[in-house]
């Protein structure tokens, strides 16, 4: 088991502080011998669950149940290590936390490590477990796997049971996780995902207004991930864009998470009167303050966008798009800074999450210097063991 108390370990900073507990799993099953971290997010049986802030709830006593999927994954015969480190109630894409420090991205020292998800995906990329699991409302996998260099997933809206974990923007939350490996990526989703969600895909659509957001230096990088992506297709076709997607669709989901994420988080905030850092702070009290009529009509216009990506990808295909728009910002990467650039993210992520579809990431391309960026999938409703055997095929063609 790995000791979390290390220097090795403790230079990562991806695990919460909390005393060890022997979580009790299944000597045998399918992923006997592996060990994973749990987003502190979830409950876990003896454990605080803080969701990144000293002030939240559940931060000060430990858990008495453990949640349905991280019994799920137990039962299978994991091991669970430990709780890792999230960004501040989940609600940032960067990997910084105001309260506890940012985890160190074993991919590119010098970059950023991505969040809300930064903890599990930096204890895996630094090799600490085997897998890890993370929450994704508005790519708090995706970006974090993009950037730390490893294999993600986001599953079909409502597909696993998000009972015991903090509730961020309801209609938007979906659990995740990270690995190094898409064999790896598969075994966990083949415990987690129902075999029914299977599908034949043999079309991939690249989505050319995505890959043309890429600094030109990613362009041929990215291009030779696509082309190896593309060997497992039998028709692969370039679309200029979505039709009707010509709006700013990244603006709708950011609207309504917000709404979401005020419903869900404004009693305790009234209550506790908690600190938040950068970033944060001002989204929750832009989100306070969103006229209704605004949302009102965003959620309007997100069933309209939904369709469209509904009528685009269908059962047979899927979309291929880069995960995020860049590498990892430098750490040292003002915090005014960093609000662009999380819109950015956005206007690529919300099209998973705007229809509720699953999406896979791909570790498959570097910047000049080396620093990872992920190439993504999207699947039809329902798709995601089709993808999850996507990943390991195209990870095994290396």
């Amino acid at each position: 088991m790995t000791d979390l108390k290390t220097d090795a370990v403790t230079d990562y900073r991806c695990f919460c502080d909390y005393p060890h507990v022997a979580v009790p799993h299944a000597e045998e099953g399918p992923l006997s011998g592996l060990t994973f971290a749990v987003k502190d997010l979830f409950d876990v049986a003896g454990y605080p669950t803080g969701c990144g802030h000293p002030d939240w709830p559940g931060a000060g006593h430990a858990a008495e149940t453990t949640a349905p999927l991280i019994s799920r994954l137990l039962d299978a015969g994991a091991e669970c290590v430990g709780k890792a480190v999230s960004d501040e109630i989940a609600y940032s894409l960067t990997g910084r936390n105001a309260h506890y420090g940012t985890p160190l991205n074993p991919a590119a020292p010098d970059r950023l490590p991505g969040g809300s998800s930064s903890g599990s995906a930096v204890a895996t990329a630094a090799g600490l477990v085997d897998f890890a699991i993370g929450t994704d409302t508005a790519g708090s996998v995706r970006i974090p796997a993009s950037y730390c260099g490893l294999y993600g997933f986001r599953p079909t809206h409502g597909v696993l049971s998000l009972e015991g974990c903090m509730e961020l923007a309801r209609s938007y939350d979906a659990a995740g996780w990270f690995a190094r490996s898409g064999d790896m990526l598969a075994r966990v989703g083949n415990v987690l995902i129902d075999p029914a969600l299977e599908a034949n895909a043999p079309q991939c659509l690249l989505l050319d207004a995505a890959f043309q957001l890429l600094p030109a230096e990613l362009r041929p990088p990215m291009d030779a991930a696509v082309a190896r992506i593309s060997k497992g297709f039998e028709r692969v076709l370039s679309v200029p864009d979505i039709p009707a997607m010509e709006e700013d669709w990244g603006l709708t989901f950011r609207i309504t998470q917000a709404a979401e994420v005020w419903t869900a988080m404004s009693p305790w905030i009234e209550a506790a009167k908690p600190t938040f850092g950068p970033g944060i702070r001002e989204r929750l009290d832009w989100a306070a303050n969103l006229p209704q009529a605004e949302v009102d009509f965003h959620k309007q216009r997100r069933e309209m966008i939904r369709t469209a990506l509904l009528a685009q990808i269908g059962p047979d295909t899927v979309l291929c798009l880069p995960t995020a728009p860049d590498a990892a910002p430098s750490v040292d990467t003002p915090d005014t800074d960093l609000g662009a650039h999380r819109e950015r993210i956005i206007a690529l992520t919300c099209l998973a999450g705007l229809a509720g579809l699953p999406q896979v990431t791909l570790p498959l391309a570097t910047t000049p210097d080396g620093a990872p960026i992920g190439v993504s999938l999207i699947g039809g409703a329902g798709s995601d063991r089709t993808l999850l055997a996507l990943a390991r095929d195209i990870d095994g063609s290396a």
